[in-house]
């Protein structure tokens, strides 16, 4: 858990970031590109990125620096995420390419606590190397790949939730403000507790916090890991599946694959069905019935209920009308 302390002047100096910034939205992106996180918010995505990089050697060799420095799990070097006016991405990289050689050899001596590190990593807080130039070139083609193309639903995202957090806070002062960000987080005045993989106490110490709303966060939120750099909360926005296959050219199987579009039509068309009837139906293994049939249920999808020995699965509302949808 994370523990930010709040002094009467912190509550003074919240802030909301307005737009989305673009580099957390490149880490966040780095980190939920390889993994299997958010199947169905983010799986239409991963898919769609992997073709264009099949397709392009350069965006392909320009990622693997940043999957170098970003790993989906752990510390992770916070020169990459300066707080650039706007979240802009120029002036971000501007930022990045300006960190002190001091501050990268920190840094980049405790990534390499947590894992080894290939060799030109060192060149880039050497003087007089272009390592950070190069490194950086390697950002802005990565957030053109990764981000560019989906610019406009994150920014929607963003904007949806910047609206709902305006409103909490005319209506309801700071206090409402930080209430808002439940379940992810619990306004303890004067303590904000947060969920985080490892414990940590923040002391704001009046400079007040700066609330990122981030489309690639993922479940929980994160925080820069020097407690001396102005403090910062990124947290996941609310992502809307129906929403993403209205926009999908390909529909519903391309944002759920086509096995776990057969399970939900499934259990839509033939009512609560046990894992091993879709397993049948679907004509995919038990073992990864009850996988597909997980992700549909963390999606919200798909309902399941314990009937003596049996557990009964049936599609809900919202998997529905996404079946309505395509």
């Amino acid at each position: 858990m994370l523990r930010i302390h709040f002094t009467s002047r912190d509550l003074q100096h919240i802030r909301v970031a307005r737009r989305p910034h673009v580099l957390w939205e490149l880490v966040c992106g780095v980190c939920r590109l390889d993994t299997r996180q958010g199947a169905l918010e983010f799986g239409h995505w991963r898919r769609s990125v992997h073709e264009g990089l099949a397709a392009d050697p350069r965006a392909r060799r320009a990622l693997l620096p940043l999957q170098t420095l970003i790993p989906s799990v752990g510390y992770i070097p916070d020169f990459l995420t300066p707080s650039a006016p706007g979240g802009d991405l120029a002036v971000g990289l501007d930022e990045v390419r300006a960190t002190s050689r001091t501050r990268l050899t920190r840094e980049l001596s405790r990534l390499a606590e947590s894992r080894p590190l290939p060799p030109w990593v060192s060149t880039l807080d050497r003087p007089g190397s272009k390592g950070l130039v190069t490194f950086t070139r390697a950002m802005e083609l990565s957030a053109r790949t990764l981000l560019e193309p989906y610019w406009p639903r994150v920014r929607t995202a963003v904007g949806n939730d910047v609206e709902l957090r305006s409103r909490a806070l005319l209506d309801g002062g700071t206090s409402a403000l930080l209430n808002t960000l439940r379940p992810h987080a619990r306004w303890q005045a004067p303590v904000l507790e947060v969920d985080y993989p490892v414990d940590r106490e923040l002391h704001l110490e009046g400079r007040g916090l700066l609330l990122v709303p981030s489309y690639f966060c993922w479940r929980r939120p994160t925080a820069l890991a020097d407690p001396t750099l102005g403090p910062v909360l990124v947290y996941p926005v609310a992502k809307h599946p129906l929403e993403i296959v209205r926009a999908s050219q390909d529909g519903l199987e391309r944002l759920l694959g086509r096995t776990r579009t057969v399970v939900l039509a499934h259990l839509a068309g033939h009512g609560a069905r046990t894992t091993s009837e879709v397993a049948a139906a679907a004509d995919i293994a038990l073992p990864s019935a009850s996988y597909q049939l997980g992700i549909l249920r963390e999606g919200g999808l798909v309902a399941s209920r314990r009937e003596g020995q049996f557990v009964r699965h049936s599609a809900t509302p919202l998997g529905l009308r996404l079946l309505d949808e395509r």
